[in-house]
């Protein structure tokens, strides 16, 4: 890993969509590794039945065709969600979709979904459950999204509940990417209901005979009005979903960015993005009524982030952009940074500061 300090500004003069392929076939070649440590036993939780090491996560985007799972768990995330997947393969948006603002350590995308689809992904997941990946130990997501010919965009994401919730440890329905013309539309109150109905249905058959049903999540933008929130926040409730993913990228936040792509449509991650997602967080953590797992996304990058998401609400968090600037030891740093962090205020266990700042 330490060839990372050498490797890793070169990458950067790359294209970064070229970079990012990069990354992803040096991974797959073992090009990128850690020697394995025991997380600190503080971190631990367990979740929806399934044991976390650490609340450490890869957020989807980084790994859209669950390549290289096992190489991001070996670098020390407690679970990695692997995704946007699609029914169909499709191509996304046209070249250039893909910017680094170093400046604003963010970074802007339209990629659309582009992916394998389906059927690869599943075969992927299927060697891995055979050993031909490796193994590591850690929690696997996958997260689901619609085909954007779509006519219609539920039961695409009834077929990833059907096709991948033996293969996964938990499913994510995406309604909030903003580079799929008329997906968050799906967000609002009346058409996220039947979505929902739809894709819980679609769950409990096809999870009959396992001893509990794959944890099904709903991952939102945002850019939400208050009363689309609290709209989500209820329908979520009602249904028992088994928990919310806080949030996907930005179509707003440009003012103050400092770099020279900073105006280019997309969706913006990274720094710009945290204090927003972060009040969103503990927003919905009041609406659920601290009934609801809640994994909290946006601008991760140091232990205390990761922790201010913890107290604001999150049993997880994940990241991703960070992971352009600062390199394969992030996760690493932000474990211990966040075990000091607890122990200086006094917490046990990672459990015990979720919401504490919730209602302040």
């Amino acid at each position: 890993m330490n060839s990372y300090r050498f490797a890793g500004p070169l990458i950067r003069f790359l294209d970064p969509e070229a970079a990012h392929g990069l990354t992803i076939w040096a991974l797959r070649h073992g090009l990128v590794r850690r020697r394995a440590e025991a997380d600190d036993p503080r971190l631990a939780q367990r979740l929806w039945g399934l044991d976390f090491a650490n609340p450490v996560g890869l957020a989807a985007g980084f790994d859209k065709n669950a390549a290289v799972v096992d190489a991001m768990l070996g670098l020390g995330f407690g679970f990695v969600e692997a995704g946007s997947v699609t029914p169909r393969p499709q191509k996304g948006n046209p070249r250039p979709r893909l910017f680094r603002l170093s400046r604003d350590r963010a970074v802007i995308n339209r990629l659309g979904f582009n992916g394998e689809g389906h059927d690869a992904v599943a075969a992927r997941l299927a060697g891995r459950e055979t050993g031909a990946q490796g193994g590591a130990k850690g929690v696997l997501g996958i997260n689901l999204g619609a085909n954007r010919d779509s006519a219609d965009p539920a039961a695409d994401y009834e077929a990833g509940v059907r096709r991948f919730a033996r293969q996964a440890d938990y499913l994510v329905v995406n309604v909030s990417s903003p580079n799929t013309p008329g997906l968050r539309d799906l967000q609002a109150r009346g058409q996220l209901e039947a979505l929902l109905d739809r894709v819980l249905a679609a769950r409990e058959a096809a999870c009959v005979g396992q001893d509990r049903p794959t944890p099904l999540l709903l991952k939102i933008a945002p850019d939400l009005a208050p009363e689309d929130t609290a709209g989500i926040a209820e329908a979520a409730l009602a249904r028992t979903l088994d928990g919310l993913i806080i949030g996907n990228t930005s179509v707003e936040l440009r003012d103050g960015l400092k770099s020279r792509h900073a105006g280019e449509p997309g969706g913006l991650s990274g720094r710009p993005l945290f204090e927003r997602s972060t009040a969103l967080l503990r927003e919905v953590y009041r609406l659920t009524k601290a009934q609801m797992t809640l994994v909290g996304v946006g601008g991760v990058a140091s232990g205390a982030d990761a922790y201010a998401k913890i107290r604001a609400g999150a049993s997880l968090v994940e990241l991703y952009t960070a992971l352009v600037f600062e390199g394969p030891g992030l996760a690493g740093r932000i474990k211990a940074e966040l075990a000091a962090l607890l122990a200086v205020d006094g917490f046990e266990h990672v459990s015990d500061a979720v919401g504490v700042d919730a209602s302040n």
